[in-house]
């Protein structure tokens, strides 16, 4: 005997009620990613230094044993706090020693198609869509002022673009990929007499 309200149906056979659910229509609930803890950090500050070691000597490292760090080190893979491995690589080595910074500024949001088909171009190091004045930010390497024209010129080319400015770093300080690190408190500053 079936009652369609619920999808309950009677087995004579078993003797007993099996309910059937249309779930179709339910959210899925996403998982709950693991807390990332201190061993975790650890892992990870220790191969963004150097991606190359081995879980045995990560897990030196750290104070946990080679297949822990195994372990740990696929499951950061999988819930996306690994996105790869990379090699660091030196631009001036690279014959692009010249790194600018390039604020777009354009009517309207500016993120359009056409301005997103500049990331095909190697000299482009990162794209970031930014609050502010500019709606795009750029981090280009080129080999020369002439190449961070040309680029310029593909910019302006865009429709809606309505300027850039551009910054060149003359030093650099510090360049690092993202840290595992957090700060949990802020040092006071000393304020000027």
């Amino acid at each position: 005997m079936k009652n369609a309200s619920i999808g309950d149906y009677f087995s004579a056979r078993r003797g007993f009620y099996r309910m059937t659910k249309n779930t179709e229509d339910l959210r899925q609930r996403r998982a709950q990613q693991p807390a990332i803890d201190v061993f975790d950090r650890k892992i990870l500050a220790a191969l963004a230094a150097d991606s190359s070691q081995s879980y045995a000597r990560l897990g030196e490292a750290v104070g946990l044993s080679a297949p822990a760090v195994h372990e740990r080190v696929r499951r950061l893979r999988q819930s996306g706090a690994i996105k790869g491995v990379h090699a660091a690589l030196d631009g001036a080595a690279l014959g692009k020693p010249l790194l600018a910074f390039v604020h777009v500024e354009a009517a309207g949001w500016g993120k359009s198609e056409r301005l997103m088909q500049v990331l095909r171009f190697p000299e482009v190091e990162e794209m970031h869509s930014v609050a502010g004045d500019a709606s795009v930010l750029f981090k280009v390497r080129t080999a020369s002022p002439q190449d961070l024209e040309a680029f310029l010129a593909q910019i302006h080319a865009v429709p809606g673009v309505t300027g850039t400015r551009s910054y060149i770093a003359l030093s650099t300080y510090l360049e690092r990929p993202v840290q595992a690190g957090v700060t949990d408190s802020w040092p006071d500053m000393p304020r000027p007499e």
